[in-house]
């Protein structure tokens, strides 16, 4: 078995399944949320995230609560966001929530902050979608001195103003891991390295080494902002299942409308079968047999120099059966094939550098 420290995780964005055909409400499908928390925990996986979405079909609009009931059901597996919106969030009131969830999970706590690519948020909170950059910009220089801070004293453009503010429950010495999430703007890459938090590749679509650049860019300005070495991490789309066959018809049927009515939604191309295969040969989609997707994500991981991988294992309306399967084979086969496979060429990543 390899010693190459990598970390294998599923997201969920609280898409609603399915069960004998049948649709699960959104009290079940919170319910089974829980369930497969559990079941990744068994399985072996590292980390289980839940997104932050306000759109129908989704149950991940409380990600605080549903993770605190993950805590209550698992002892391991560290628990964190595939993305907060922070644009959208209070920082005090996000510290407040994790900082609870921290304590809740025994230290198993983490964040992946973000922008945001769904803005359904901006209008339901009361924000300008014209302000996207700035609010973000100022809530995560807020967050980060709340983390850092025993008491703060600020102001913004915002939110009300702080004044020798100390926030409890405390969060453990240094704050929990937070890392910045990044679906392709350079910027955002020079940002988490401003501050030192480690980088989170959303890569839902084309080529991942496209994001080569990105990761040398990264830890160039690491280096020249005087910070330590920080992990990369990336998030992308996928099935195993016991045959390729089996996985490869399986996603097909339940992302290709998926992606159909985002396409319509957001102006970009519908998926074709062809563009679909070819994402399946060299693109983001982690499709197949525990062999298949294993050698995908190593290959990956060499050429982006990643210690962490995330698979966001749900698409909405796929069979529980489907999900389940998915998350027992990542982490009883994909994850000690990826380990394998890396200790012949580790991965670039110095031993340590993953936020535990």
């Amino acid at each position: 078995m390899s010693a190459t420290p990598f970390d294998i995780g599923v997201n969920s964005f609280g898409e609603v399944a399915t069960d004998d055909g049948r649709v699960l409400d959104d009290a079940e499908t919170v319910r089974l949320l829980v369930e497969e928390a559990a079941l990744a925990e068994a399985s072996g996986l590292d980390v289980f995230s839940v997104g932050e979405h306000y759109r129908a079909g989704h149950v991940d609009s409380a990600t605080p609560v549903l993770l605190a009931a993950m805590a209550t059901a698992t002892e391991r597996i560290r628990l964190g966001t595939s993305v907060t919106v922070l644009s959208t969030n209070d920082p005090v009131r996000l510290y407040q929530e994790f900082s609870t969830l921290d304590a809740v999970s025994g230290g198993r706590a983490q964040l992946v902050l973000g922008r945001a690519s769904a803005t359904e948020s901006f209008p339901l909170f009361g924000y300008d979608i014209a302000d996207y950059e700035q609010l973000f910009e100022e809530k995560l220089e807020l967050f980060m001195r709340l983390r850092r801070e025993e008491t703060v004293t600020w102001s913004g453009a915002f939110r009300a103003p702080l004044t020798e503010q100390r926030l409890t429950p405390r969060m453990r010495s240094g704050g929990i891991p937070t890392w910045i999430g990044v679906g392709g703007s350079p910027h955002s890459v020079l940002r988490a390295a401003r501050y030192g938090l480690p980088l989170m590749l959303a890569v839902i679509g084309g080529r991942p080494q496209r994001f080569a650049g990105h990761v040398e860019l990264y830890h160039r300005a690491l280096q020249q902002s005087g910070h330590a070495p920080q992990p990369v991490g990336q998030h992308s789309l996928g099935l195993v299942a016991d045959t390729d066959e089996e996985a490869v018809e399986t996603w097909w049927r339940y992302w290709q409308p998926v992606v159909t009515a985002l396409a319509e939604e957001r102006g970009f191309y519908a998926p074709t079968r062809a563009r679909y295969e070819a994402e399946l040969a060299d693109g983001a989609l982690y499709v197949g047999s525990p062999e298949t997707v294993a050698r995908k994500i190593a290959r990956t991981a060499r050429d982006l120099h990643l210690s962490r991988f995330d698979l966001k294992y749900d698409v909405m309306r796929l069979p529980r059966q489907a999900r389940a399967r998915t998350i027992e084979l990542l982490g009883r086969e994909v994850a000690p094939r990826v380990r394998e496979l890396l200790s012949d060429e580790p991965a670039g990543v110095r031993p340590g550098t993953a936020p535990r």
